[in-house]
């Protein structure tokens, strides 16, 4: 991990594109100003880890769909 020691007002550039400036310090807070492209999402840590879980959650329930389709279309063919 890169650490950085920036005042407030200060900025620092990700890239070209993503500049990140400190706005202000107040005890354990600090608030940062995103300048990013309009086609670039930016999440929150906690919202990205919930969307990253609901995504592998919402796989293993299609894989799970899928075997049981196969099994009944296999119950259907045997049927004929």
């Amino acid at each position: 991990m890169l650490i950085l020691t920036r005042r407030p007002g200060e900025s620092l550039y990700l890239g070209d594109t993503i500049k990140l400036k400190i706005l202000s310090v107040q005890g354990k807070q600090i608030k940062i100003g995103l300048d990013v492209p309009e086609d670039m999402t930016v999440y929150r840590e906690e919202v990205y880890l919930k969307i990253k879980e609901q995504n592998k959650q919402a796989l293993e329930t299609s894989q799970q769909d899928l075997l049981a389709a196969a099994a009944l279309w296999q119950k259907i063919e045997r049927k004929k």
